[in-house]
């Protein structure tokens, strides 16, 4: 099979739990480092998926390899390579898409709940998870690209997640694992300071949270991978 793209933008923000979970399936996959200047794939097609992880920056920002991500993102939904992104992940392909991307009512660090709605490609993705403690670390949001239906919502962020076939654009952070959770908490320690937001959790209530809440999204992470990778090209 061919590889698995995964684009990072910032060395903290790797692939994480998803790492794990294709290395289980014995899915080939490698890292396109944008943040050490690796260049662009020019061509989805070969590759068997593409996984777009966060960043800090914005989407609406100048930044040289926004508009080629942007390019390769509709190239791949062209050519039916599915994509998957995790928050800045997810509002580049709505906005490759024909989506926007604003500032979100009140910036999420930490966990918080995320509701699973109530329609066919929810059931699909989610299976009878009606709702789950999800890791959140983001103060901008996507519109609903065209064609796309929404998936979850939680209190502070109306649009967590949303397919467009075999695509998939999560706002939330399923990927995290405990050494991601422990890495953010440090880098971020003076945005979370900075922060005046009521979903913006201490790095201590998030380290005593995690115990309980990571298994159970770990499971729900499982799930979600495991339709994607479905969908991949041979």
């Amino acid at each position: 099979m061919k590889p698995i793209a995964i684009l990072r933008h910032v060395p903290h923000e790797t692939p994480g739990h998803i790492a794990t979970f294709l290395e289980a399936q014995r899915l080939p996959w490698q890292v396109v480092a944008i943040d050490a200047g690796v260049p662009i794939p020019a061509d989805p097609t070969a590759y068997a998926g593409l996984v777009f992880m966060g960043g800090p920056m914005s989407v609406n920002d100048d930044l040289p390899w926004i508009a080629p991500e942007l390019a390769l993102i509709r190239a791949a939904v062209a050519a039916d390579v599915p994509v998957l992104g995790h928050c800045l992940g997810a509002q580049l392909i709505a906005r490759a898409l024909g989506g926007s991307v604003t500032r979100n009512p009140v910036k999420e660090i930490g966990w918080g709940t995320v509701r699973v709605l109530d329609n066919d490609p929810a059931r699909y993705w989610f299976g009878d998870v009606a709702a789950f403690e999800s890791f959140h670390w983001h103060g901008e949001t996507f519109s609903i690209p065209a064609g796309a239906i929404r998936l979850m919502e939680s209190d502070h962020c109306a649009n967590q997640a949303y397919a467009i076939g075999r695509h998939l654009g999560l706002q939330c952070h399923v990927e995290m694992t405990e050494a991601l959770i422990n890495s953010w908490c440090a880098v971020g320690a003076d945005e979370i300071a900075a922060a005046d937001s009521p979903a913006v959790q201490t790095p201590g209530t998030i380290h005593a949270l995690t115990p309980r809440n990571l298994p159970a999204m770990r499971a729900i992470a499982d799930r979600l991978y495991g339709r994607w990778v479905e969908g991949l090209r041979p």
